[in-house]
């Protein structure tokens, strides 16, 4: 019979001040605050269910990603995180996890921040927990560093904390999601999964690039600016900053040893694009994630415009437009 269960939906969320680097692995603890938009119509939906055995029934996890098993390294995972919901709640129950994605995984387009969003929400609920939004986000965090942003709509800031646990290291809402009629362009500029994984990334960018140590003291003056563009719906300024910061991000990367180089041709195209609408007039913003693709921040007037550009930019395979969403939430229980 079921102990508990419950769905939960969440969106992946696209950093405008990247979030890039670790201070404590085993506790995912960011090295620098960040800064993202929630998106909407783009992300997981995550039913998790608590099942109590009788007899000699199979106790083990079972992980469904998209109608299928999970390969193996992505189930231990989910039932390490599925493991802290378990010791919070003080539960010993088996779970089954049923998780659908409109992001496609580990390719640069965030799907770990919506995945773990919506687990974390899922996952405490059907064990009975009724964690207040700044406890989800740190559960969420523990999964995936980006997916405590996600626990939120519209435009979020993450603090990197300064405490040992990581208790202070959550996020919080700068602007909900109907507060500023903006849109993200996304070109899509190749298929399946990255070679490096973010996290790989991260680590080895902190050991071996020698801009880490100033990438890190770049963040915060970063965050204060893009709080207050957001705040002043100035969208030049916010996306002076976005572009900013992604572009450190990557140059940092670009200098570890061996380099880290995420981009392909098309990328590096749909910037040019990027470049050409505004001086055409169009307010456009790039931001780049660890990955090859190209999200462009513009309001909403201007987005059929820029994502017919980049449609037609060589290498981009299709473009989604998406819009500022809501943070986790469920859309079934008991």
């Amino acid at each position: 019979m079921a102990d508990g269960s419950c769905t939960a939906r969440a969106g992946t969320n696209i950093a405008l001040v990247k979030y890039w680097g670790k201070r404590d692995a085993a506790l995912n603890l960011p090295a620098a605050g960040s800064l993202s938009l929630t998106l909407e119509d783009f992300g997981s939906e995550t039913t998790v269910r608590f099942v109590r055995q009788t007899g000699g029934g199979d106790k083990r996890d079972r992980v469904i990603v998209g109608g299928k098993p999970a390969e193996p390294g992505f189930a231990g995972r989910v039932q390490r995180f599925v493991d802290l919901v378990r010791t919070r709640a003080g539960i010993d129950l088996p779970a089954e996890v049923v998780t659908t994605n409109s992001v496609p995984t580990a390719s640069g387009l965030a799907s770990s921040a919506s995945g773990f969003a919506a687990l974390a929400l899922a996952a405490s609920r059907a064990a009975g927990l009724h964690l207040s939004f700044p406890e989800l986000s740190e559960l969420a965090r523990r999964g995936s560093g980006s997916a405590a942003r996600s626990i939120f709509g519209g435009f979020v800031e993450m603090s990197a904390g300064t405490r040992i646990d990581g208790s202070d290291a959550v996020a919080h809402t700068v602007a909900d999601e109907k507060s500023w009629d903006v849109r993200l362009c996304v070109a899509i500029t190749a298929a399946g999964q990255k070679a490096v994984s973010s996290t790989a990334a991260m680590d080895l960018t902190a050991q071996t690039s020698p801009y880490y140590p100033a990438w890190l003291a770049s963040v915060p003056a970063d965050i204060a600016e893009a709080h207050a563009a957001i705040l002043a719906h100035d969208l030049v300024r916010l996306g002076v900053v976005a572009e900013r910061s992604a572009m450190r991000m990557h140059a940092c990367a670009m200098a570890a040893e061996p380099h880290i180089l995420y981009w392909n041709p098309a990328t590096l195209a749909a910037i040019s694009t990027v470049i050409e609408l505004r001086a055409d007039g169009t307010g456009a913003y790039f931001t780049i994630d660890a990955g090859p693709h190209v999200k462009v921040l513009c309001s909403a007037s201007d987005a059929p415009r820029v994502a017919a550009a980049l449609a037609g930019t060589p290498g981009v395979v299709r473009v989604l437009t998406l819009a500022p969403g809501p943070g986790a939430h469920i859309i079934g229980e008991p």
